[in-house]
């Protein structure tokens, strides 16, 4: 009996030894990760492949702002050219302002858990008056149907493939919402309404290469994915409102006054902001032209989207912004006068010429003509050339924000993924960037400011890498909404910089992140499109990295395991095990410290973790070792850092 103990005692040893460690090598650095090979459309090397596609829509809008019933109505003119190989029957598009009808299938998910995305009041949403198609001079009125956010048109004759054109007229109209979504809406200030309108147009659904019709619904938490082309819109409004919007003012003699004029004029030549409309002078009607009404003529090349804001409480300063080709470029800020406090909203310039100075110069220069800041209910969202941001925010707040929002400049607008499944693929590459711009705007005046804080920190660690964390690769209607914060923004930040920092150094890194917006600007890349990229430019197998980052929630737990000298001697050498506990693999750096004051830094390669879950290495000692460290540093999410260290 009491030798079958000792062996069940034995056994249940070895179980409990074995089960400390959840690595598995042959499931880290499995071979078999990307889902298919390249093609002609999108080449394994990461790039466009020689027939890469995709179809454009242009869009000429005309609408009215009603400030009395709170309606914007018009009708746009959608030019359709329809680049794939395939013949295309029907078209879909999005309506997006239908997720603020009461029976939507938003209101019916996301409304009823609450939180940033919720409608606090229903409409009636799109209201469709009329739709005309055009196809080779054949004008008629189409089959359509609405389904959510969504709207089908079935085309007579069809598309033809690589060329074919169509003319889409739509009539309609929608009420502004008091609070949309956290996208756009209506601020009551002392002065009057700020009207912030997103999402306000018809807009094509893409097609592409990898599903054909991306349809997903709007519900709330996914953003956009949109075809590019260039956009005319035309904004009526009373006279005495100011209109900002996307790309440039086409008109602006006939919207504002002489005098703002000269001001305008002065600040796109000056680095300085210059005010073009004061505190003092938004209660005096003679800052605004003496008309009835005025249309505010914008137009933006190249861009997916385009968005506005209005009102009459408008305070507006610009400056010029110095971009790398010497192109002209404007910083402009409308925000009411209750925004101007210490730090607040007359800095709002100063920031916007900040960032989008910084990304131009280290990624890809910004491009449109302007780059308008907006104060109003919406906390933060970007749109091509325009942003709405907080009117309660300043300081770091207000730079954080702003930051951000012009940021997605890069992330999404020029490099157009999917948001509607992919956010980690603009909000966490753009938190990513903006960790970069903070650091060298004024010489790091908000660097400490983050609203995570240190992502590797034990506290952040245990959050990012809990059990109850949503991973990075899932919808982010799918993500849980307390959760999105980190699965969408800070997680895949801190991956890429672990990338940058620990596996590949800031030269490579670099290189590459900047081939794969180049590469990609103003098209539509996939996950693996990206992931190519990196692998082919920085010359280095990554797929143990993807995999336990983006398509898994592994943990990384590595810890110091032994310590023996040779022969029992520390004059001839230390060798050291140290262990991997989880299932993440990555490089680590150890340092080993030595009685007499010497030490020993050692950077050692992921490679080390490819037979197995232990490594043992030699240090070249002289006397007694009194410390071993794994990442001495804290430059990565270690789960349990207790056992990073060995003390004599």
């Amino acid at each position: 009996m009491k030798k079958l103990i000792v062996s069940v005692l034995s056994f249940c040893f070895f179980l409990g030894a074995f089960g400390q460690s959840k690595y598995d090598q042959r499931e880290a650095f499995n071979p078999q990760f990307y889902p298919y090979p390249g093609n002609q459309f999108r080449s394994a090397s990461g790039q466009p492949g020689p027939d890469y596609w995709q179809n454009r829509a242009d869009y000429k809008i005309d609408c009215n702002l009603d400030p009395q019933t709170h309606t914007v109505s018009g009708h746009v003119e959608i030019s359709y050219t329809n680049n794939s190989p395939d013949q295309l029957n029907f078209i879909w598009l999005q309506l997006d302002q239908n997720i603020y009808k009461e029976n939507s299938r938003g209101s019916n998910t996301t409304t009823q858990t609450g939180g940033r995305w919720s409608n606090r009041t229903f409409t009636d949403g799109d209201v469709i008056k009329s739709i005309k198609v055009e196809i080779n001079g054949n004008t008629y009125t189409p089959k359509y149907n609405v389904t959510d956010t969504r709207m089908q048109v079935w085309l007579e004759k069809g598309l033809h493939p690589k060329g074919d054109k169509a003319k889409i007229d739509i009539a309609f109209s929608f009420t502004v919402p008091k609070y949309g979504t956290d996208r756009m809406g209506r601020l009551e200030t002392k002065n009057g309404e700020i009207y912030e309108i997103a999402q306000w147009f018809p807009r094509l659904a893409v097609y592409d290469d990898i599903q054909g019709w991306n349809t997903l619904p709007y519900v709330g938490a996914g953003e956009f994915y949109l075809e590019y082309g260039d956009i005319d819109f035309n904004v009526t409004a009373p006279a005495d409102m100011i209109v900002v919007g996307s790309g440039e003012l086409q008109n602006p003699d006939d919207c504002y006054t002489k005098e703002q004029m000269k001001r305008w004029k002065e600040a796109a030549k000056s680095d300085k902001t210059v005010m073009i409309r004061s505190a003092d002078e938004v209660t005096n009607a003679s800052s605004r032209p003496d008309k009835k009404e005025i249309t505010w003529k914008f137009k933006i090349e190249n861009t997916r989207d385009v968005a506005w804001a209005a009102s009459k409480a408008f305070v507006l300063d610009a400056a010029k912004i110095n971009l790398p080709s010497g192109k002209d470029c404007m910083a402009i800020s409308a925000y009411p006068a209750e925004s101007i406090k210490k730090d607040g909203w007359q800095r709002s310039t100063e920031f916007t010429k900040g960032a989008i100075e910084h990304y131009s110069a280290k990624w890809f220069e910004f491009p449109y003509p302007s780059a308008t800041n907006v104060a109003g209910i919406v906390g933060g969202m970007e749109y091509p050339g325009i942003v709405f941001c907080s009117s309660n925010s300043s300081g770091g707040g207000l730079w954080g924000v702003t930051d951000h929002e012009f940021g997605h400049t890069w992330f999404p607008m020029i490099v157009g993924s999917n948001e509607r499944k992919y956010a980690w693929m603009d909000e966490g590459f753009n938190t990513f960037i903006n960790d970069l711009s903070t650091a060298a705007f004024n010489n790091g005046e908000f660097n400490k400011t983050s609203f995570f804080g240190d992502p590797n920190s034990s506290f952040m660690v245990k959050y990012t890498f809990g059990d109850k964390m949503d991973g990075l690769f899932n919808v982010p209607d799918v993500i849980q909404q307390a959760n999105l914060g980190i699965a969408a923004y800070s997680k895949p930040a801190q991956m890429l910089h672990a990338l940058r920092d620990v596996v590949l150094g800031k030269d490579r890194f670099d290189a590459a992140f900047r081939s794969y917006i180049n590469r990609w600007a103003f098209k539509h890349p996939t996950p693996w499109d990206f992931f190519h990229t990196i692998e082919n430019v920085a010359g280095e197998d990554l797929d143990w990295f993807w995999r336990a980052w983006v398509l898994n929630t592994w943990k990384l737990d590595m810890s110091v395991k032994d310590v023996k000298y040779v022969n029992d001697s520390a004059a001839n050498g230390a060798e050291i095990t140290i262990e991997n506990l989880d299932k993440m693999a990555m490089p680590v750096t150890v340092l080993v410290k030595e009685k007499n004051g010497k030490e020993h830094t050692l950077n050692l390669p992921v490679e080390i973790w490819q037979r197995g879950g232990t490594w043992t290495f030699g240090v070249a000692t002289t006397s007694e070792i009194t410390d071993v460290i794994l990442d001495p540093d804290k430059q990565l999410p270690d789960w349990d850092r207790s056992n990073n260290t060995w003390k004599k």
